[in-house]
């Protein structure tokens, strides 16, 4: 008899931590199904389409009188506040292309030299906010010659793998 009852016992015991298991994969198996959903949509709702034959006009706003306008970057070009470190005449034009990151000023300086001795009059400049040292081969007053500039440069050096990481600077004053 006692074993009848022990057996009985065992197999509510196993019954019992059956069914849970399979309530609880059941439950997250819902929440993921639920999550994706939700990322699914959010990601169709923050896409974009502009049909080839449109371009998307920019949007500005009228500016009350007497106010101050801060010209800012197109959205493909980083901007940042630097100070000059060393090179050039001390002074930037809004737009520079920057071939180099560098948490330390010596990696900088290397990569300056050699930019100096392929004939270019390169900066190193300095993000205090993020503390990190850009070298620009060459900066430029509008965005039009610097993008063109990024690319000569680019496409001139395209076996240089360091080189083809070439960006666009918006210097902040």
């Amino acid at each position: 008899m006692k074993k009848l009852a022990l057996l009985g016992l065992g197999m509510c015991v196993a019954l019992a931590f059956s069914s849970c298991k399979s309530s609880q994969e059941s439950a997250y198996k819902k929440a993921y199904e639920k999550a994706q959903q939700r990322e699914t949509a959010e990601a169709q709702s923050q896409e974009v389409t502009v049909a080839p034959s449109q371009e998307a006009a920019p949007v500005t706003a009228a500016a009350p009188v007497g106010a101050k306008v801060v010209e800012s970057a197109p959205a493909n070009v980083h901007q940042e506040k630097v100070t000059v470190v060393s090179g050039g005449n001390g002074t930037l034009n809004d737009y520079s292309v920057v071939c180099g990151s560098f948490k330390f000023q010596d990696g900088a300086e290397r990569r300056k030299a050699d930019l100096d001795s392929k004939g270019y009059n390169a900066i190193v400049v300095y993000n205090s906010e993020k503390a990190t040292y850009r070298v620009i081969v060459s900066t430029h007053a509008d965005y039009a010659t610097a993008a063109q500039a990024r690319d000569a440069f680019k496409a001139k050096y395209a076996n240089v793998e360091e080189y083809q990481g070439a960006w666009l600077l918006y210097s902040v004053k």
